[in-house]
């Protein structure tokens, strides 16, 4: 029927709603790997034995770069398609004026500045990989295996006022990110509706206000608590 929208074949990839739909399913699976992120983050106050294990665990993987490299695409998947509807949606509006609605129908914050709070999250991903992936090497051996002492690291890095307050910064915009992409998920795959948006809207709080308390947590605890 010519009046629907194919949901199938490349062409519905280049639409305004299938761009949508591959935004919110690249956004899924970004939340659960902040999610599971973070929580093996929470492994430093338990002991550096049982972060550094964790994190030799992950990275022996014989998985490890089949996982990264499936991460890394859904996230340039991801930045790729929100920058292209960005930019499409900047054009149909062209120069006119819009009027800021009020009420149950305004627009978020964290919704019209999605774009740039997502700009600020990929230049922290990239200095976060730069400084702890391919950081300083340091050594540590339990039961006989050799492994990185990345817990070292953590602490050495997390000793600097200007990283610790720009990692806390970073992370409040990802905590905005989140919020506002969880809700975006729910209504991208149709539960957009007066009976499900308010519980909607407070799962996506609840969930950005856990994984990016539980991120700051660490880099606080290591400056105030771990002194070198």
């Amino acid at each position: 029927m010519s009046g629907i929208q194919s949901t199938s074949g490349p062409g519905f990839f280049t639409s305004s709603i299938g761009k949508k739909y591959v935004v919110g399913l690249m956004a899924i699976g970004i939340t659960l790997f902040a999610l599971t992120h973070m929580l093996g983050n929470m492994l430093l106050f338990v002991s550096p034995k049982a972060y550094n294990i964790y994190s030799h665990t992950l990275i022996s993987n014989p998985a490890i770069v089949a996982i990264e490299l499936v991460l890394l695409a859904i996230f340039l998947v991801h930045v790729a398609f929100t920058i292209w509807t960005t930019i499409e949606n900047k054009a149909a509006r062209g120069n006119r004026k819009f009027l800021t609605t009020k009420g149950a129908k305004s627009v978020s914050w964290s919704s019209t500045t999605m774009f740039y709070h997502g700009v600020v999250i990929f230049f922290f991903v990239a200095w976060h990989l730069k400084t702890f992936k391919y950081g300083t090497n340091y050594d540590v051996t339990y039961n006989g295996v050799l492994m990185r002492d990345i817990h070292r690291l953590l602490v050495e890095v997390f000793q600097s006022p200007f990283y610790v307050w720009s990692y806390v910064f970073c992370v409040v915009f990802l905590g905005y990110h989140l919020n506002h992409g969880v809700q975006s998920v729910f209504q991208t795959l149709g539960f957009n509706h007066p009976k499900y948006s308010p519980a909607i809207r407070k799962l996506g709080v609840a969930y950005a206000v856990v994984v990016a308390v539980g991120f700051i947590l660490q880099p606080l605890y290591v400056y105030f608590f771990m002194k070198q």
